[in-house]
């Protein structure tokens, strides 16, 4: 593996790195320093982290960075796999929000795949501007890991669909102005054919959002539930009882996660700054923990740069992109279990954003709280994205030829 850029390559990761110093401003707090996307920002920083997302978002649009993988002819950057690697890695050294989301991420590509001309007309800008947040609607309380399952259906009425039925596990929801629906048109076909794919207007009457609160006290997620929602024929996207098709189309997005490897170095060398400064002399005991999750998190950038280097040969990484999601997630809550061990009884103090850092609450949270807030977090990293037992499963069976049985 040659580590080093070509000569393109530096000269694009040099624009970037100066884009970012010259337009990048953080707040300081860390409110969207991780951001992955809108619904990110939103539940992690409340409102006034989500208006700095998208005015950061605009600056990448006017630039036409917002879309990095999309085809030029639609108004993306259409860079190459390592253009987009180079750009997320310096996004994410700089620790700035990088583009995403269901829109830049799912949406868009869908609609560029199977859109007729009016949907790429109606929806495409909003994307590319940084206006337009958008949410996923697939998994139902009943319908998680087998999704083909779901029942929220979807009923022709002359030139419409009344929907009915809940969506769960619905990412900022409550900020989406549009939602890309799964529903049952033909609930006597077979589970796989009968799904039709919806681009839902989120303001359409009979559409309530219940925002659910998670463990480290955000609305990370929501319930969604459709009482008789009419949604018009031209928001049908592909062919009807082909949804599930339709939802199963990616773009060749780069998916080394390298802005999640460099993140966690840099959380270990926040955490060792903070020791350092808490502490003065560091114990040897204390110096071996911080050094392992050091190398760890070392052996996480090498992991994506595997995959990343398939990517750049043209092969598609499986049990590879299992691996690198498998090892992030677990190495995220042993970083955040160190920071908590590390801190004390102390570091289970979340803090209050909202409270200036005088007050008391404030004064004794390690690290304003965010010790207490990544512990939390990071509960869900193994579930989210795909479970580690799935991932196992992967790597054992595509990886190492072990049988299903």
């Amino acid at each position: 593996m040659d580590f080093h850029d070509s000569p393109a390559e530096a000269a694009f990761r040099t624009e970037v790195r100066d884009f970012i110093a010259r337009e990048y401003r953080s707040d300081g707090d860390g409110d969207i320093a991780d951001a992955r996307g809108a619904a990110h920002a939103a539940t992690q920083g409340g409102p006034a982290a989500m208006q700095r997302y998208q005015a950061w978002m605009k600056k990448l649009a006017a630039k036409g960075w917002v879309a990095p993988a999309w085809p030029q002819e639609y108004g993306g950057a259409g860079m190459t796999i390592m253009e987009q690697f180079v750009f997320n890695e310096e996004m994410a050294k700089a620790r700035a929000p990088r583009p995403g989301g269901i829109g830049v991420g799912f949406a868009g590509p869908t609609i560029i795949v199977y859109g007729a001309g009016e949907q790429k007309t109606e929806h495409l800008p909003g994307i590319l501007s940084g206006d337009a947040v958008w949410c996923q609607g697939f998994s139902e309380p009943g319908s998680g890991s087998d999704l083909a399952s779901l029942q929220t259906s979807a009923v022709k009425d002359g030139d419409d669909y009344i929907v009915n039925g809940q969506k769960i596990w619905t990412s900022g929801a409550q900020y989406a102005q549009r939602m890309i629906l799964l529903a049952r048109t033909d609930p006597a076909a077979p589970k796989h054919k009968g799904i039709s794919y919806f681009l839902l207007d989120m303001k359409s009457p009979g559409v309530s959002v219940r925002p659910l609160v998670n463990m480290a006290g955000t609305p990370m997620f929501n319930e969604v539930f459709f009482d008789n929602v009419r949604v018009p024929r031209k928001d049908l996207l592909g062919e009807e009882n082909r949804g599930w098709y339709v939802a199963a189309t990616t773009l060749d997005f780069e998916r080394s996660s390298i802005g999640s490897s460099i993140a966690q170095g840099q959380q270990v060398e926040d955490l060792v700054l903070w020791v350092k400064d808490r502490r003065g002399e560091v114990q040897p005991t204390i110096r071996c923990e911080l050094a392992e999750r050091a190398i760890e998190a070392e052996t996480a950038r090498l992991l994506s740069y595997r995959v990343i280097s398939m990517q750049n040969r043209g092969l598609v990484p499986n049990h590879e992109a299992a691996a690198v999601k498998l090892y992030a997630a677990e190495l995220n809550q042993r970083v955040a279990n160190t920071a908590i061990k590390l801190a004390g009884l102390y570091g289970q103090l979340e803090g209050d954003r909202n409270a200036g850092a005088g007050s008391a609450i404030n004064r004794y949270a390690p690290n304003k709280g965010r010790f207490a807030r990544a512990y939390l977090g990071a509960v869900a990293s193994t579930i989210a994205g795909g479970t580690s037992e799935v991932n196992r499963n992967i790597i054992a069976t595509r990886g190492l030829g072990l049988p299903r049985d």
